[in-house]
């Protein structure tokens, strides 16, 4: 896997799991009609993906990001497992040549948000995309 470094301090960063209940409430509250999903080849070569598709709070799921900072606070994020892939991706430039695994989780993600994912970057250049769109 990539490992991510601070720009600034250039200490090695601490990653979590894409939280589609937070992504979910931002795609509603801006009105966005298409994503870009930033730096899938960092997640090359993990074997499972995991992903917030909901919380819990008080015994309660919830699937809609609550609207209250003390709920928020003591919600736990409930996780889909997705399989994950180890090939490098960073030479892909069509959806078709990114692993399956990789193209059904972009595909995950837009049926979850209900939008469509325009563009993957697959590395830190400004080439290193794949339009889907």
């Amino acid at each position: 896997a990539v490992r991510e470094f601070g720009t600034t301090s250039g200490r090695l960063r601490r990653c979590g799991w894409l939280h589609l209940v937070a992504l979910g409430y931002a795609v509603r509250l801006n009105d966005l009609t298409e994503l870009a999903l930033t730096k899938l080849d960092v997640l090359s070569g993990f074997e499972q993906l995991k992903v917030a598709v909901a919380y819990t709070y008080q015994g309660q799921r919830l699937e809609r990001f609550p609207a209250m900072p003390e709920v928020l606070a003591q919600c736990e994020p409930v996780y889909e497992t997705l399989p994950g892939w180890r090939e490098d991706i960073g030479r892909c430039r069509d959806l078709d040549e990114l692993p399956a695994a990789a193209r059904d989780y972009v595909r995950f993600i837009e049926g979850a948000i209900g939008r469509p994912i325009g563009l993957v970057s697959v590395g830190p250049g400004f080439a290193e995309n794949v339009a889907l769109r």
